[in-house]
C-alpha cells in the first residue's frame, strides 16, 4: 500500500468537497478548519510531525481517539464540542475513503469512532417580562442604543440565528403589505419571515436615520461594517445587566444570542402555533428539532394537565385548601 500524503488531500477536501461540491456555508468551513488546526497542532506537539509532512496513515483511529480525549481532558471541551469536532473529522474521512480506497480499512476504523451521548438540557428562554426589560434597557437617546433596541426586537420577533441577523442587508427587508425578512439560512435554505407592525416601525425609523444603500448591513458596527458574533454577545450581556435592575430574574441568567431565537419559538408555541409551522418559521430541517421547545414550555404542559383529571373528579389544576380550614383539619 502506497502511503498517501495528507496535505493535498485536506486541501482538496476543503476546496473541492466543501466549497465547490457541497457549497458549505462560511460557518461550516470555519468550524471544520478550526477542528483540523487543533488536530494538526496536537499531532505536531505530541508526535513531532510537521503538518505538511503528515501521511494519511499517521492519522489513524488511535491518534484520533487520543485527540478527542485531549479535547475533553486538557482543553476542557464539553461532550457537544467533542462531538462537533468528531463530525468534522468523519466528514473528511468519508471523502478520503473515495479518494484513497487503498486505505479503506484504516479509514473505516476512524469512522467507527462513536459520538458520545450528551446530556439534553432544557432549552432556556426569556419570559415576556424579561424580554420587555431587555428591550427597554438600551439608551435610545444614542445611535448605538437605537441600533441595539432594533436588533433585539427583530431577533426576538423573527427567531433569526445570530449569523443570519448580523448578515442582514437592507435589500433583504421588504416593507409594505406582507412585510418580511429574507435570509439564506443553515444548509443554504432561503426563507421568508414575517415582520410585525412593531418590527416594521422600528426598522423604518432606523433606516431613515442611516439612509443606507441596499447592500449595507441592517445592524452595522460603529465603523459601518458587519457586527461580529462576539459583538452581539457583548451587547446582550451589557443590556441584560442593565435590565436586571428592573427584572431581578435576569441577574442569574446568561443571555446568549441564541436565547432570543429560543424565546421566539416558545412565544409561538404558547400562542398555539403548530410545531410544523414553527419548524418552517425557524428553518429547521425536521419538526423533531422543534420539539425541544415542548419540553421547555411549562405553560403548554399546564394546559395539557388542565384538560385531564383522575376518574370521578373535575378537570383542573390542584388548588390548596383554605388556610383556616387546613389549620383546623390539622388539629
Amino acid at each position: 500500500m502506497i502511503d498517501a500524503p495528507f496535505a493535498p488531500l485536506l486541501e482538496s477536501y476543503f476546496t473541492r468537497r466543501l466549497q465547490q461540491q457541497r457549497r458549505a456555508s462560511p460557518n461550516t468551513i470555519a468550524a471544520y478548519r478550526d477542528t483540523f488546526r487543533l488536530l494538526l497542532g496536537y499531532v505536531h506537539d505530541n508526535h513531532g510531525t510537521a503538518p505538511a509532512e503528515l501521511l494519511l496513515a499517521d492519522l489513524n483511529a488511535d491518534r484520533i481517539a487520543a485527540f478527542l480525549q485531549h479535547l475533553e481532558a486538557v482543553r476542557g471541551n464539553n461532550v457537544r464540542t467533542r462531538n462537533a469536532r468528531l463530525a468534522a473529522i468523519h466528514s473528511f474521512f468519508r471523502y478520503a475513503a473515495l479518494e484513497e480506497p487503498t486505505h479503506a480499512a484504516m479509514i473505516q476504523r476512524v469512522l467507527a469512532i462513536p459520538q458520545k451521548r450528551a446530556e439534553k438540557k432544557v432549552v432556556q428562554f426569556l419570559r415576556r417580562d424579561e424580554m420587555d426589560a431587555m428591550l427597554t434597557a438600551p439608551d435610545r437617546g444614542t445611535r448605538l442604543g437605537r441600533r441595539d433596541h432594533a436588533l433585539m426586537l427583530i431577533a426576538v420577533q423573527t427567531g433569526l440565528r445570530v449569523s443570519e441577523l448580523i448578515g442582514l442587508l437592507w435589500k433583504d427587508i421588504v416593507f409594505g403589505t406582507g412585510a418580511h425578512v429574507r435570509c439564506l439560512g443553515k444548509g443554504r435554505k432561503e426563507r421568508c419571515t414575517p415582520l410585525t407592525h412593531q418590527g416594521v416601525d422600528a426598522l423604518r425609523r432606523w433606516k431613515q436615520e442611516l439612509s443606507p444603500n441596499a447592500d449595507d448591513p441592517v445592524f452595522p458596527s460603529a465603523r459601518g461594517g458587519h457586527l461580529s458574533r462576539d459583538a452581539v454577545e457583548r451587547l446582550l450581556r451589557k443590556h441584560a445587566r442593565a435590565a436586571a435592575s428592573a427584572c431581578t430574574s435576569l441577574e442569574s441568567k446568561r443571555v446568549p444570542p441564541h436565547m432570543l431565537r429560543h424565546t421566539n419559538a416558545v412565544d409561538l408555541l404558547q400562542s398555539g402555533v403548530d410545531c410544523s409551522v414553527i419548524a418552517l418559521w425557524l428553518g429547521h430541517e425536521s419538526t423533531r428539532t422543534t420539539q425541544v421547545y415542548l419540553a421547555a414550555d411549562l405553560a403548554t404542559k399546564e394546559r395539557a394537565i388542565a384538560r385531564t383529571a383522575p376518574h370521578g373528579t373535575a378537570a383542573g389544576r390542584y388548588k390548596p385548601p383554605d388556610k383556616l380550614m387546613a389549620f383546623l383539619q390539622e388539629l
